[in-house]
């Protein structure tokens, strides 16, 4: 047993940091010097009711008190310790969407994930309205979508807020939410660190005639910037998070964050010149701006750093769920055969075989599209594989064009950072497509054209970046920035494994990229086959 560890569990010298993601709700308990002492999850799947990607608010309770729990299992098994409480707390999931309240906090809607591409037309009047992209996924868009059609629960809407937001809420009383999860409900002012005044009366102007009773700032939740108060745990929301008592009420919270908001911090991506890539259920490319960009791409989000510095975020719907359904087939035939092998061995001798893959996949072509696809301006998806009749479909391809699947869309927003000129060092991977060692780092390097780094830290994930927003609110000295605290004191002597672009590699992929964009309008066709 760790007596260090002991005894910061003991004395609250520790801090929790949650995540609500797409496919799992974690919970990582970080000690003293940042490295994880205990976790837990549970895993959970969206679904679609009456045309709507959602989630239960219900299914999210029991996620995360089944996490928790296992989490102080862990705890217990591993240092003997009663978890009574933590010296630190925050809460991070999903991000975007549409989550309405009445002003005694009744539900009015169901939760709408950022998965939905249902507001096409609101995302673009109101990206013309404000001279500023909002992509369909922000919750300004869902909201005016929801007046537009004058739905029934609008006019009695008195909080609007996300599941991060929400969850920070029942557990504080606090209706708050950190700068980069803000920045993705409605547009921010990186000058002031809140949202942006001129916006908010362009809406209010642009809904006037619908007779609302309430004014948008009235029912958006106050941005705050990392290491800001951002409450205590109530004791009903002690009881909430675990409801057999053992934890007590008072711990403090850090803002919520979304899961950009987190991927930033675990990945020490929250300075100029830096970026990161998440990929997991959906894939996203932050960029870390030195100067505002020249003009609107609606390909391009444009969101904020936990401390409110500009980023840039190119975000595609769909990653790893039409490889995760491959997978699962190939177990089942493996299976049919008598064969055991484990699902994370099986992923990797998939990853390792794309390496064997000839460069541009020798003629195969695949979407992995699950739903609409704003960057290729796709409203619905369909996953696809097409291949010329010639084309050799040996395992190497097959298994190559699935991870360029999850990086041509990616690589066509980021061609638009390329025309900027934007200054991009380097990018470092985390998430489920970077767990085999090596593979997604080399030929997503090769795919965008520049250095892709994994930290050491990378399997940690969302959960360990939003529990260092919990130790940074509670240990940064006085007028230290996020952006030191990680820098000198988190990741001052973190490894890293770095890959760099391949010529060759780099030809086939543009290759590969000009069939796909060709194939366009099959995979556009495709997905009118279901409608």
């Amino acid at each position: 047993m760790d007596r260090k560890n002991k005894l910061a569990i003991q004395k609250g010298e520790t801090a929790l940091g949650l995540e609500l993601g797409s496919t799992r709700i974690k919970a990582v308990l970080i000690g003293p010097d940042h490295t994880p002492l205990a976790s837990g999850d549970y895993t959970w799947e969206n679904r679609q009711a009456d045309g709507i990607w959602t989630y239960p608010l219900e299914e999210a309770w029991a996620g995360i008190q089944e996490a928790y729990r296992l989490l102080a299992r862990e705890v217990w098994e591993q240092y003997g310790e009663a978890l009574v409480t933590v010296g630190a707390m925050g809460v991070s999931a999903m991000m975007h969407g549409y989550l309405p309240f009445d002003r005694e906090g009744r539900q009015l809607a169901a939760f709408r994930t950022w998965r939905n591409t249902i507001t096409e037309k609101e995302a673009a009047e109101l990206t013309d309205l404000f001279g500023f992209n909002i992509p369909q996924r922000w919750s300004a868009a869902h909201l005016y979508r929801a007046v537009r059609l004058q739905e029934a629960h609008v006019p009695s809407i008195g909080f609007l807020t996300t599941l991060a937001g929400y969850v920070h809420w029942q557990l504080t009383g606090r209706k708050v939410l950190g700068t980069g999860e803000a920045a993705g409900m409605f547009p921010l002012n990186s000058a002031t660190k809140d949202y942006d005044s001129g916006m908010l009366d362009q809406f209010d102007s642009l809904t006037e005639p619908y007779g609302l009773p309430w004014k948008i700032r009235d029912i958006l939740p106050a941005a705050l910037t990392a290491g800001d108060d951002g409450g205590f745990l109530t004791p009903a929301g002690a009881k909430l998070l675990d409801p057999s008592g053992c934890l007590q009420p008072g711990v403090p919270f850090c803002p919520p964050e979304g899961d950009a908001g987190t991927g930033m911090t675990a990945t020490n991506s929250v300075s100029p010149r830096t970026g990161n890539v998440s990929a997991g259920t959906s894939i996203f490319a932050m960029v870390v701006l030195e100067k505002p960009l020249s003009r609107v791409y609606p390909e391009i989000d444009m969101v904020t750093t936990p401390t409110g510095k500009p980023v840039a975020m190119v975000h595609c719907n769909t990653c790893t769920s039409d490889l995760d359904a491959w997978v699962k087939m190939f177990g089942e035939l493996l299976g049919a055969c008598g064969a055991k092998i484990s699902k994370s061995d099986l992923y990797a001798l998939l990853y390792q075989a794309a390496l064997a893959g000839e460069p541009d996949c020798g003629g195969l072509v695949n979407f992995n599209c699950f739903s609409g696809e704003p960057v290729m301006k796709l409203e619905a998806g369909c996953p696809m594989l097409l291949r010329h009749p010639l084309a050799p479909l040996t395992l190497g391809n097959f298994a190559r064009a699935q991870l360029y699947a999850a990086m041509a869309p990616l690589r066509m927003g980021m061609e638009l950072l390329e025309e900027e000129q934007v200054a991009l060092d380097k990018l470092y991977g985390h998430g489920g497509l970077f767990k085999v060692p090596e593979v997604a780092p080399r030929l997503m390097a090769s795919a965008l054209d520049v250095p892709v780094a994994v930290l050491e830290t990378a399997g940690e994930g969302g959960p360990w970046g939003m529990a260092l927003l919990a130790m940074f609110r509670k240990n940064r000295e006085n007028g230290e920035s996020l952006e030191d605290y990680l820098s000198h004191k988190v990741f001052a002597n973190s490894q890293e494994k770095c890959q760099l672009p391949d010529e060759k590699a780099a030809e086939g992929f543009a290759l590969y990229l000009r069939r796909y964009k060709a194939a366009l309008p099959a995979q556009k066709a495709g997905a009118t086959v279901w409608a």
